[in-house]
């Protein structure tokens, strides 16, 4: 075979060809069939049917139980035409043991002379359902002679539909695509297909456009699984070689020898966690390694992210290096820098924040500096992209939530670096199956327990109606000097929504609990303003901060020790456990208020009850996933989760997990896919066109 360099591979060419090439398709229907997403032969091989109809013969309808599709032959009897314009044209049938009717509208009576003359046997086929107690099939489906029996399938595909396109029109197409299949070499391992009892490549399309029962349009079926297994393993394939690229490409190793990390150690209130340990040795590994560290730190709200980045960046600086930490936002750059100050100081880090307010002489002197390595540590914004911006030697870039910032944007700050590891971390816990979608060219350290004196935070559900309750009670505890957020879901009154605005709960709020002690926060503030607000609340001016989900990443103030959600079965579950982690980081027992209004559906009831019994984000991620499907729970296109057709990666985890472990063994034996089987997954990525993996090979 040619190296993918050079193109797409021959034997696949009559699948990339034109859709009017095929049957039945010509130009005016390839435009309806691009309405669902098939532009070419290939698409449509990857069209597969949605579910199945039983259209096996039966010798009476009294043999099914209506409604249903019913398959049955029978002698055509007596046609009584429309007694009114538009009325039903009514035909009376006779199968083995018992008379019904076929029942048209708009049909024409010659047209209907025609395929059903008096006398004349038939096999109908269609939905049987009781009109005042009369059995009758509207607009068979089917009307055969007996002689074409063997036309009508017994199990019919039922295959996705756009207005203009029917059933057969489809069925007739894809049969077509069918046609040309090739017979390609296998590129799964043949131990995990023989485990699986997995059919070959062609044999698995064909058998899941030809299902023979309902189980066989369920991703558990051989055929399916087989083909979603294709699609998976080829992105995890064009993952492993980005991942093998990356960690080809030059790295510098940076070997700390503890005198900063020793001292940051020594100046904590606490012990660090087996996690916070056991993570800070695999990112110290990475780091003394020749090649470039690429590492997602994965931790649940106070997990201690922070921490180990600190002493990952106290390496960088130990081994005569500099280091960048970067927060989506001004006001998470600032609280690092806040959380982080007492530590760098004690062990002697010099320490800058570069964000967008910076202008002028102040900044020019913050860029001096850094140039000059007077710097150690930089915080900052996106502002640290700027191309001005520049380090003496910045070996690790540190970059926290990063679902806020693009793929691109990460390379960006590495590339400040001459080769820099770089370490992202996210609080937000996603199932291990969206994990390996999104961040699979990733090594992945976990951070799985909790660090001492984290309070666990006590959670409640309550209805709406006893809002003055709950305002009550908010009342009494900012008397005894607690502070709390209250969370709204909009910032003002839509007339497609009736959710409550935030402006108007701070107005009722401020009247209830006092005018110095309500501060507002929202979206559409300008960032001084919400600066303003959030330092009035941090520093305890103000004791409650009526806030919009910009609280949501990142916010930490100890005293904190209550969250009310308000109309709480509006937001997903995962967003409600970050907003619940921002209380429970103090001293005192914090509490959860959940509110929500009456009557819940069963879904956002099963989902506020799973919050309520359960702190742990992971599984709560895990349910959020099976509820809510993974383009909901982590947004579309932005997400850079990848658009499988077949695999389901709700359903199907397993199976991912599966295809990283093999895509990258099979580079482990064949880094330049060249072997048998390295040839068969190049096939394989021109199949599913992964042409960011066959770059990777071509340049590597």
């Amino acid at each position: 075979m040619q190296p993918p360099a050079r193109g797409r591979p021959p034997i696949l060419f009559p699948l990339f060809a034109g859709l009017e090439t095929l049957e039945g398709v010509g130009p005016k229907t390839a435009k309806l069939f691009a309405a669902l997403g098939a532009e070419r032969p290939r698409d449509l091989l990857f069209l597969l049917p949605g579910g199945v109809v039983d259209r096996r013969p039966r010798a009476s309808i009294r043999d099914f139980t209506a409604p249903c599709i019913a398959t049955v032959e029978v002698t055509v009897g007596a046609h009584w035409p429309p007694a009114r314009k538009g009325g039903p044209y009514r035909i009376s049938v006779r199968d083995a043991a018992t008379e019904f009717q076929l029942v048209f509208f708009h049909a024409r009576g010659d047209w209907l002379s025609r395929h059903l003359p008096t006398g004349q046997r038939r096999i109908v086929s269609g939905k049987l359902e009781l009109f005042d107690a009369v059995a009758q099939i509207v607009h068979p489906d089917h009307i055969l002679r007996p002689e074409e029996a063997a036309d009508l399938p017994g199990w019919e595909p039922v295959y996705p539909l756009t207005a203009g396109l029917g059933q057969k029109q489809v069925a007739k197409a894809a049969a077509s695509a069918l046609a040309r299949l090739p017979r390609l070499a296998e590129w799964i391992d043949p131990a995990l297909k023989a485990r699986e009892g997995w059919p070959d490549w062609d044999a698995a399309l064909r058998a899941a456009h030809a299902p023979q029962a309902a189980a066989d349009c369920q991703p558990e079926a051989p055929a399916r699984a087989r083909l979603a297994y294709d699609e998976l393993f080829a992105h995890q394939l064009t993952l492993a070689l980005a991942r093998a690229r990356s960690r080809r490409g030059k790295g510098r190793p940076s070997r700390g020898d503890g005198r900063l990390t020793d001292r940051v150690l020594a100046a904590l209130p606490y012990r660090p966690t087996g996690a916070q340990i056991r993570a800070l040795a695999e990112i110290a590994a990475d780091m003394a390694g020749a090649g470039r560290m690429n590492r997602l730190l994965q931790g649940d709200v106070g997990s201690g992210k922070t921490l180990v980045a600190l002493l990952a960046l106290c390496i960088a600086v130990e081994a005569g290096g500099q280091g960048a930490l970067m927060a989506p936002t001004e006001i998470l750059a600032r609280q690092h820098l806040d959380s982080i100050a007492p530590y760098a100081a004690a062990a002697g880090l010099r320490v800058a924040i570069l964000t967008g307010r910076d202008r002028g002489a102040d900044r020019a002197a913050k860029l001096a500096d850094l140039a000059a390595g007077r710097v150690d540590l930089l915080v900052g914004t996106h502002a640290l992209f700027q191309k001005d911006v520049e380090f003496r030697d910045l070996r690790l870039a540190v970059v926290d939530e990063q679902h806020r910032f693009g793929v691109a944007q990460r390379m960006e700050l590495g590339a400040k670096g001459a080769a820099a590891d770089v370490l992202v971390m996210t609080a937000t816990p996603i199932p291990r199956s969206l994990a390996l979608a999104q961040y699979g060219d990733m090594d992945v350290s976990l951070l799985d327990e909790k660090p001492p004196g984290r309070q666990p935070v006590r959670t409640a559900l309550i209805s709406t109606a006893r809002m003055d309750e709950v305002v009550a009670h908010l009342a009494r505890a900012i008397a005894e000097g607690r502070q709390a957020y209250w969370v709204c879901p909009l910032v003002e009154e839509s007339e497609t929504s009736d959710l409550t605005a935030a402006t108007e709960r701070f107005q009722a709020l401020r009247a209830a609990l006092g005018e110095g002690r309500v501060g507002l926060v929202h979206g559409q503030m300008p960032p001084a303003e919400k600066d303003a607000a959030m330092a009035g609340f941090v520093a305890g001016r103000t004791r409650l901060l009526v806030a919009t989900t910009v609280i949501e990443v990142g916010v930490n103030v100890p005293n904190a020790s209550i969250m009310v959600i308000e109309r709480a079965e509006t937001f997903g579950l995962a967003q409600l456990h970050q907003l619940r982690g921002r209380v429970g980081r103090g001293a005192a027992e914090s509490t959860c208020v959940l509110m929500y209004r009456a009557p819940l559906s069963g879904a956002a009831e099963r989902r506020l009850q799973l919050l309520r019994d359960s702190e742990d984000g992971f599984r709560i991620a895990e349910e959020d996933l099976a509820m809510r499907g993974a383009g909901d729970m982590i947004g579309t296109a932005q997400s850079g989760l990848p658009r499988f057709r077949i695999a389901d990666i709700e359903r199907q985890a397993g199976l991912m997990a599966v295809a990283q472990s093999d895509a990258r063994a099979l580079l482990a034996m064949d880094p330049a896919l060249e072997g048998p089987r390295g040839q068969a997954a190049r096939v394989l990525l021109w199949l599913m066109e992964q042409d960011r993996a066959i770059r990777l090979i071509s340049v590597g």
